[in-house]
């Protein structure tokens, strides 16, 4: 028996990793053993920005990797959270009933909920904020180039 509030949980936690996926869908998942690459590749970024400062253009598309996933990841676990129990029992638990324990919605889940859609959209928001000003800065700097 698959249980939403632990699911949602780790798409939120774990989700970069993949952990919901392999809990839900087994070892044998694709996407879940894809989830690490764009999650390390951001972590690359961060750690090419520490050691060759703000102006490494490869950490600028690397970065915003790691934010997509994690935000991503707060979006599947709203959307296990906000789940309705029939829908997934029916999904995940074929074999229960419609309104099994598993699939209802408790005060965990509602916390789950609540905190991926916090650190979700501020990871998102961030990333978009870091994309476009990085984005903007080169443009600035090509036309600075241009003119001289």
């Amino acid at each position: 028996m698959k249980n939403k509030t632990l699911a949602a949980w780790l798409a939120f936690l774990g989700g970069p990793l993949g952990l919901h996926r392999f809990y839900l869908h087994g070892l044998t998942d694709m996407l879940g053993w894809l989830l690490p690459i764009p999650t390390a590749l951001g972590l690359y970024g961060i750690q090419r920005v520490q050691q060759l400062g703000q102006d490494d253009q490869a950490s600028w598309y690397l970065i915003p990797l790691l934010g997509f996933t994690i935000a991503g990841c707060a979006l599947r676990g709203i959307l296990y959270g906000l789940m309705a129990p029939e829908q997934w029992n029916a999904r995940y638990n074929p074999q229960a009933a419609p309104d099994a324990a598993p699939g209802q919605t408790h005060w965990f889940t509602i916390f789950a909920i609540a905190l991926a859609l916090l650190c979700g959209t501020t990871v998102l928001m961030a990333s978009i904020a870091f994309s476009f000003q990085r984005y903007f800065e080169y443009q600035i700097d090509e036309a600075r180039k241009i003119s001289q």
